[in-house]
C-alpha cells in the first residue's frame, strides 16, 4: 500500500535541498529539513508508546512544526487527527473521548489556544529539529481497522455529535495528486498556505498537493489581509482561499487607493469552501487580473470532486466538470429532488472516504452498497456536464472556510436556561456565509443578548458563534410545531442589518 509520507521520501531523494515550506515564525525548511524534523518528532512519539494504528491528535494552527507532526505520525504507521486549536475545551474533549488518541501534540509557539489546552493537560514541552511543541500522553489503543487510514478528520455532522471521517492513504494520495494536477503545480511554485491544515482543503489540496509536486508552501498561522497582500507581492504563485479572504484583501487594497493587485508572479487563484456570487466573482477577477477558479468537494471526498478551468471573464457559475477519476450523478428521487434532473449529488471515486470511525450507522447512511457517497447537497448537471449546486439539504453553513452545523449551535443556545428553542441558519453576505440565530424566549423572562453571547462563547469556537442573535417570543413554525427555518430571515428582516 502506497502511503502519504512516501511523497516526502520521493522529494528528499529527488531534490533534498529545495524549499519545502516557510512559516510565520521565520522557519524555512528544505525537504531534507522536513524529513529530519519529522524523524525527531517520530522518536518523541515512539518514546511515549505511540505505535502503528494508534491515533495522534494534533491541536494545531498552521506552522512548520505541525507539518512535521503529520509526517512523524505517518512514519510510525499511526493516524493523524488534525483539529483546530481554537476549538473549546468541550469540543476537544468530545473528540478525545471518541477517538482515544495515544498522544496529543500542540503547537503552543504559534497558538495561545494550543498552549491553554496544553496547560490543562499537563503537557510537557519537547524540543528537536521540529522546534518546540507540547506533548501529552493518551491511551495506547491500536485499532487494526485503521491500518489503511491516514487521517481522521472530525466533523460534528448534522446531529451535532462528532463524526471522524476516515481518509485512507489512497484517498489522500489521490486527492493530493488531483489537486496538484488541477493547479499544474511545479517545484518553482510558491503556494500560499493560510487555509487551516485542520480542514481538508488546507491539508490535502494545499499541503499534500505541494509535497507531491515538490513546491514551496508559505504557511501562515492566521489570516490577515496585509499578510496575504504582502505574500502576493512577494512572489506567491498560487493562492487557494475562501471568498471571505479574497474579499478582505480586496478591501485592504482599496483602502490603499488601488483597484488592482498587480502581483507579478501570481498565476492561479481559486476559491472554495463557500458559495460564489457571480457579481462578486467578476469583481475578484478584475482585481487579480486572473480567472477565479471554483469547485465542489467536502471532507468525505478528501478533495474536490469537480472543478472549473475557465478563462477570465467566463460567465460559467457552475462548480465545473468532474475531476479525472471521479464520477458524479444526481439522484432526483432523493429528498429535495424534482424527480427529473435535480436532486441529491452523489460522488464515486478513489477519494471517497472509507467511512465514519466507530459509527457504522452513519456510514451506512452516507455510502450506498456500491460505494457512492450521498453528499446531502442538491444539484443538477447541465448539458456541458458541469455540476451546479442548488442548495444544501443538510443545512450546513460554511463560514470563513469552516463547517458550521446548525444543530451544534442550536444545542449550545438551547442549554441557556432562558432559551425555549432556537433556529440557526446561514446567510450569504460579502462572499461568505454568516451564522444567524433566531431564539425563542418567554415574554417575561428574556435573557440579555450579551449574556447569551458570553454563554455561547464558552461552548463554541469563534467561527461557530452567531453573527446576529434575534430574540422573539415566537418563531415561524408548521402546525406540527416544527420550526420553518426557510422563513426565518424573511420573518425578521426588519431586525437584521
Amino acid at each position: 500500500m502506497a502511503r502519504v509520507e512516501e511523497f516526502l521520501k520521493d522529494r528528499v531523494a529527488a531534490a533534498p535541498d529545495s524549499t519545502a515550506l516557510s512559516d510565520s515564525s521565520s522557519v524555512r525548511w528544505s525537504y531534507a529539513d522536513l524529513d529530519r524534523a519529522s524523524d525527531d518528532l517520530a522518536a518523541e512519539l515512539r518514546g511515549i508508546g505511540v505505535q502503528a494504528n494508534d491515533r495522534v491528535l494534533l491541536l494545531v494552527e498552521n506552522c512548520a512544526a505541525a507539518v512535521a507532526a503529520l509526517h512523524a505520525t505517518w512514519k510510525l504507521g499511526a493516524v493523524i487527527i488534525p483539529f483546530n486549536a481554537r476549538q473549546t475545551e468541550a469540543e476537544v474533549a468530545r473528540v478525545i473521548d471518541h477517538a482515544t488518541p495515544a498522544a496529543i501534540v500542540m503547537t503552543s509557539h504559534v497558538s495561545p489556544d494550543a498552549a491553554a489546552h496544553g496547560a490543562r493537560m499537563n503537557a510537557k514541552e519537547i524540543t528537536g529539529a521540529f522546534g518546540t511543541l507540547l506533548l501529552a500522553s493518551g491511551a495506547t489503543d491500536p485499532d487494526a481497522d485503521l491500518s489503511d487510514v491516514a487521517v481522521l478528520l472530525y466533523t460534528t455532522g448534522t446531529t451535532g455529535d462528532p463524526k471522524g471521517v476516515m481518509m485512507t492513504h489512497a484517498n489522500v494520495r489521490f486527492g493530493g495528486i488531483s489537486s496538484s494536477n488541477l493547479r499544474q503545480m511545479v517545484p518553482d511554485d510558491v503556494v500560499y498556505g493560510v487555509l487551516p491544515m485542520s480542514h481538508v482543503f488546507g491539508l490535502v489540496s494545499v499541503l499534500t498537493a505541494a509535497c507531491c509536486a515538490g513546491a514551496h508552501v508559505q504557511i501562515e498561522s492566521r489570516f490577515s489581509a496585509q499578510k496575504l497582500y504582502d505574500a502576493a507581492m512577494g512572489g506567491v504563485t498560487i493562492i487557494p482561499a475562501v471568498p471571505q479572504m479574497h474579499a478582505m484583501v480586496m478591501q485592504h487594497t482599496k483602502e490603499q487607493g488601488m483597484t488592482r493587485l498587480g502581483a507579478p508572479a501570481l498565476r492561479y487563484v481559486s476559491s472554495g469552501g463557500a458559495p460564489l456570487d457571480p457579481a462578486w466573482k467578476r469583481k475578484a477577477e478584475a482585481f487579480y487580473e486572473l480567472p477565479l477558479q471554483n469547485g465542489f468537494g467536502m471532507t468525505e471526498t478528501t478533495s474536490g470532486a469537480t472543478a472549473t478551468n475557465n478563462p477570465i471573464g467566463s460567465p460559467d457559475i457552475s462548480v465545473g466538470p468532474v475531476t479525472p477519476g471521479t464520477q458524479v450523478k444526481i439522484d432526483p428521487d432523493a429528498p429535495g429532488g424534482n424527480g427529473v434532473d435535480e436532486g441529491e449529488v452523489m460522488v464515486f471515486g478513489p477519494h471517497v472516504m472509507k467511512g465514519y470511525y466507530r459509527n457504522p450507522a452513519e456510514t451506512a447512511k452516507a455510502l450506498d452498497s456500491a460505494g457512492w457517497l450521498r453528499t446531502g447537497d442538491l444539484g443538477k448537471i447541465d448539458e456541458k456536464g458541469h455540476l451546479h449546486i442548488l442548495g444544501r439539504s443538510k443545512e450546513l453553513i460554511i463560514h470563513g472556510g469552516f463547517n458550521v452545523y446548525p444543530p451544534e449551535v442550536e444545542a449550545a443556545l438551547n442549554d441557556h436556561p432562558q432559551v425555549i428553542q432556537s433556529a440557526v441558519v446561514g446567510r450569504t453576505k460579502d462572499g461568505d456565509e454568516e451564522v444567524l440565530a433566531f431564539v425563542q424566549v418567554s415574554e417575561t423572562d428574556r435573557p440579555d443578548i450579551e449574556d447569551l453571547r458570553a454563554f455561547v462563547k464558552e461552548r463554541l469556537a469563534g467561527y461557530k458563534r452567531p453573527k446576529h442573535i434575534i430574540l422573539a417570543t415566537s418563531l415561524p413554525a408548521a402546525p406540527t410545531g416544527k420550526l420553518l427555518k426557510h422563513k426565518m430571515i424573511a420573518a425578521f428582516a426588519d431586525q437584521l442589518p
